[in-house]
């Protein structure tokens, strides 16, 4: 199974920069989470990568091999999106043999198995289910697929909670007997937290963080007390969010802390989880002289 290179991408609508420079590399068999607000390009990359819609400038390598207009290449990329492509009144049983068609060697009995757990009868059509539902059958074919690369863009669109929890059962069940690589791209960050083993996260049409979950939240902390005793305390680091009620202030930063700085008894280090660091990486921030 070859890596997956996205080389200096860029992308362009209108006037407006959608993506700017986009390197990075997704490994063999492992799941990552692609991060970011409304508009910051996680659709369009994903649509480049599996060449549904075509970069500006910048290219996408499978191994060696870049992918665009390459069958072979592309016969390893699956994406499920919210975007249905699929005319509404196709049954399920027919977008699992168009998978068959494609890719080859679909899964036919998990699959089975899988829409009776979601309630899906595969005589159904796409017509007849419940936005959740037909995001539950689409799920079913991405993770029964014989592709080496799933994309997964806001996978848990209208499921409800017990769905989406059958959902992410489902995924590590498939990834377990399977190993492939995973890119989950969503809004519900806490749900997938404990799922991701890296994490890609755009804001402003650029890659501002691109390392493992577990070295990122190592680093990420809330710092709170006094509000003189937290500014002296975090003299010279980028604080991203800042908020104080009276004279007690907290303030976030994504930083590796300094050994030598003396930490007053009064000022308390918390560590965030991804949701947090994740917004406050994307709210800007200020540097405390």
């Amino acid at each position: 199974m070859n890596k997956l290179t996205i080389q200096h991408v860029k992308k362009r609508f209108g006037r407006k920069q959608i993506l700017n420079d986009v390197s990075f590399e997704l490994a063999p068999a492992k799941i990552y989470g692609l991060l970011g607000r409304n508009g910051a390009g996680k659709s369009t990359l994903l649509n480049i990568m599996t060449n549904r819609i075509f970069a500006n400038q910048g290219q996408v390598l499978l191994g060696q091999t870049p992918v665009a207009n390459n069958q072979a290449a592309l016969s390893e990329l699956y994406l499920m999106s919210e975007v249905d492509l699929l005319m509404k009144h196709t049954k399920v049983k027919d977008t699992f043999a168009m998978a068959e068609d494609v890719y080859g060697q679909f899964d036919f009995a998990n699959a089975t198995r899988m829409l009776n757990a979601f309630g899906i009868s595969e005589k159904d059509t796409l017509a007849k289910l419940s936005t959740g539902l037909r995001t539950a059958a689409k799920l079913t074919v991405a993770l029964n697929v014989n592709a080496n690369y799933i994309f997964l863009d806001e996978p848990t669109l209208g499921l409800d909670a017990n769905h989406r929890e059958l959902f992410y059962q489902e995924l590590m069940r498939t990834y377990e007997e399977r190993p492939r690589t995973f890119v989950i791209s969503t809004h519900l960050i806490s749900e997938v937290q404990q799922l991701l083993e890296d994490v890609i996260i755009l804001d402003h049409a650029t890659i501002i963080k691109n390392e493992a979950v577990s070295d990122l939240l190592a680093n990420a902390y809330e710092i709170s007390g006094p509000a003189d005793l937290v500014a002296e305390y975090t003299a010279g680091m980028q604080i991203l969010t800042s908020r104080q009620l009276g004279k007690i202030q907290a303030v976030t930063v994504v930083a590796a802390l300094n050994d030598h700085r003396v930490l007053p008894d009064q000022v308390k280090l918390a560590h965030l989880d991804l949701q947090k660091t994740f917004t406050a990486l994307t709210n800007g921030g200020e540097k405390h002289e």
